[in-house]
């Protein structure tokens, strides 16, 4: 399993808009993607109730994971987003 340990960069944490902008980059890595906090029980990364229901914080610890055999890409792209609270995530990234 591949996983990344980051910290919320959205100061309002994973909540509404970049609640949002997460999922649906999630859901555009075509691979399944599980998050939690880091003492937390894992949901779907790409099921914007999951997300809100998680509670995340701005700077709290989250964990992405996956079981995906391509899936070391997909977390480093969705690590970057939220680390960096960006707005969209970049094509280039």
């Amino acid at each position: 399993m591949a996983e990344r340990r980051v910290n919320v960069g959205w100061a309002e944490g994973l909540h509404a808009r970049p609640a949002s902008i997460f999922v649906r980059a999630a859901t555009a890595s075509g691979v399944p993607v599980t998050i939690a906090k880091s003492d937390g029980t894992p949901v779907n990364a790409a099921s914007m109730l999951a997300v809100l229901g998680l509670g995340a914080h701005g700077g709290e610890e989250i964990v992405l994971a996956s079981e995906a055999d391509n899936a070391e890409a997909a977390l480093d792209r969705l690590a970057k987003l939220v680390t960096e609270g960006l707005e969209e995530l970049p094509e280039t990234v």
